[in-house]
């Protein structure tokens, strides 16, 4: 299929009503209303596709945005292309769908969460968190030092008072912490020092994490917590 093509049959898969409730949620891009279940439906209809995937992301369709994740082949993503699709990030939904589907299953993304944790646009910082997050939970053969060494970048990140930046950052310390006892305890020790402090921020997600951890059942360890499509977690 061609751009055209998608576009094309998106355009006349698109509910008016869903495009009303995105806006309303605050996303900004294009968007024809076609749901996240009939976009990966569409994507396996068309296979994975590097070039293709790379023209999609050209358009500022939401749903072209998204159906890109999907297809792109993620052998072939280099380093610019995550920092070049990053840069054009303007909403939390094609952030998280584009980390989860495609940027936290290559090779650089620990690096590029370090990296990222560290620059001031919303929503590439909060792309650091969440594949953290995504990796946290998927990474099964991943040793829990892995995860340990990324914790004093995290929390450094952390005191940020954006919603979508302290949401991202609560998600990716609860999923790290769910993966076995030393990494809970290691995760609770880390954001124990941030539960009374000045930042709103930091304080809301030590909290937030604290909350969570302390109470979460053992089943909950290994399963590893809260969705991603319903409002950013």
């Amino acid at each position: 299929m061609t751009v055209e093509e998608i576009l094309s049959e998106l355009r006349q898969s698109g509910e008016p009503r869903r495009v009303a409730a995105l806006k309303r949620s605050g996303a900004t891009s294009p968007a024809f209303g076609v749901s996240l279940p009939a976009l990966r439906a569409l994507a396996k209809r068309i296979g994975h596709d590097h070039e293709l995937a790379l023209a999609l992301w050209q358009t500022p369709v939401r749903e072209a945005r998204i159906l890109a994740s999907l297809i792109d082949e993620r052998a072939r993503v280099t380093k610019d292309q995550m920092d070049r699709w990053a840069n054009s990030f303007d909403s939390w939904e094609i952030c998280d769908q584009c980390c989860q589907n495609l940027f936290a299953h290559t090779a650089f993304a620990l690096a590029k969460a370090v990296e990222w944790a560290q620059r001031p646009e919303e929503f590439v910082k909060r792309a650091a968190f969440v594949l953290v997050a995504v990796r946290a939970v998927h990474d099964k053969p991943a040793d829990d030092q892995t995860f340990a060494d990324l914790l004093p970048a995290l929390i450094a990140a952390a005191d940020d008072e954006r919603i979508y930046v302290r949401k991202g950052a609560s998600w990716a310390f609860r999923q790290i912490g769910k993966r076995s006892d030393r990494l809970r305890t290691l995760v609770l020790d880390t954001v124990a020092p941030c539960i009374d402090s000045d930042g709103r921020g930091i304080r809301w997600v030590a909290r937030d994490v604290s909350r969570e951890l302390l109470s979460a059942p053992q089943k909950e360890m290994v399963r590893g917590g809260r969705g991603a499509r319903r409002p950013p977690v």
